[in-house]
């Protein structure tokens, strides 16, 4: 996770929801998910490398990957997936 993602939850409180030692998709049962969110096409294309089944499954919300962008630019990707986040909970 980037520094800068890492300051944005600590900012937003939601640190705890972090998990201690992160998950790779391979170490994951992808069939078991109902939804899958990528946020850019080439990450619906690893998932479904692992799991071509799941294609169905995934939603491409077409943001960014903050990762190597610079501390600007987060804060709006970040505000962009709280936004989807907050839809998607709406809409279940």
């Amino acid at each position: 996770m980037s520094e800068s993602a890492r300051r944005y939850l600590a900012e937003e409180n939601a640190e705890q929801y972090l998990k201690r030692v992160p998950e790779g998709l391979g170490e994951k049962d992808l069939e078991k998910y109902d939804l899958i969110v990528a946020m850019e096409a080439k990450h619906r294309d690893a998932v479904l490398r692992i799991c071509p089944r799941c294609a169905d499954k995934i939603v491409v919300w077409n943001v960014d990957d903050p990762y190597f962008f610079p501390h600007g630019y987060t804060e709006k990707v970040f505000r962009q997936i709280k936004q989807r986040v907050k839809e998607l909970a709406d809409s279940i």
